[in-house]
């Protein structure tokens, strides 16, 4: 969708609403994005979305290789309103899309040799990969994995809930991104991409606006 019609669409947002994408978009990026591997409890994953949202990481990517396909109810009340999602039916599928997108792959596991999240080097797109709450990641994605990050406990319980893990990893890791001289940042056609869609979940008469704009064409 080119400029124009993104700015016909626009009109009929309120100054308001113009105005937090405007601000939402500038914090926005896809140099940081998450994927979650076959997580049962679908709570976690409207959790991961959420948190995603907050701290301005735009694309989910959810592998449903085992479970099946189990987000949909999740979807429709909303989880990921303002985030992209990827859906994959293998973790092979998955991991060779974003490794050809130029993503490092990241395990977040406490079971491997890793780096303390403190110590872990955030220099490159980075896709952080969490796994399910009974059994982690699968060895699919550990032989695949670049680089490892496990945030350290000092409690009797050794690991976190996946959407708890997600929320402590991208708070500390958008906020360093931010603080950096990284090109993390949304080109252009992205911006246009995501209010397209973002415009798609917002007017409620989107088909409508948009085939009158065509024909004044």
């Amino acid at each position: 969708m080119n400029t124009a019609t993104i700015q016909y669409l626009e009109s009929y947002l309120t100054p308001r609403r113009q105005q937090l994408f405007k601000e939402v978009l500038a914090e926005r990026t896809r140099f940081l994005t998450v994927a979650i591997e076959d997580v049962g409890h679908l709570h976690n994953t409207s959790a991961v979305m959420r948190s995603c949202d907050a701290f301005g990481v735009q694309d989910v990517h959810v592998i449903e290789e085992l479970k099946g396909k189990r987000i949909d109810r999740e979807i429709a009340m909303g989880a990921q309103k303002w985030t992209t999602v990827h859906r994959y039916d293998s973790t092979k599928n998955a991991l060779d899309q974003l490794k050809q997108n130029g993503y490092r792959i990241v395990a977040t596991t406490p079971h491997h040799t890793a780096h303390k999240l403190e110590d872990f080097k955030l220099n490159q797109p980075t896709a952080l990969f969490f796994g399910s709450e009974k059994d982690g990641l699968t060895e699919t994605v550990i032989e695949a994995a670049d680089d490892y990050v496990y945030i350290p406990t000092f409690g009797f319980t050794q690991s976190l809930n996946i959407s708890v893990c997600a929320a402590i990893l991208l708070q500390e890791l958008t906020q360093r991104m931010r603080n950096s001289a990284l090109d993390w940042d949304l080109k252009e056609s992205d911006i246009l991409e995501i209010k397209e869609l973002w415009l798609k979940r917002n007017l409620k008469d989107y088909d409508a606006l948009l085939n009158q704009y065509k024909t004044q064409e």
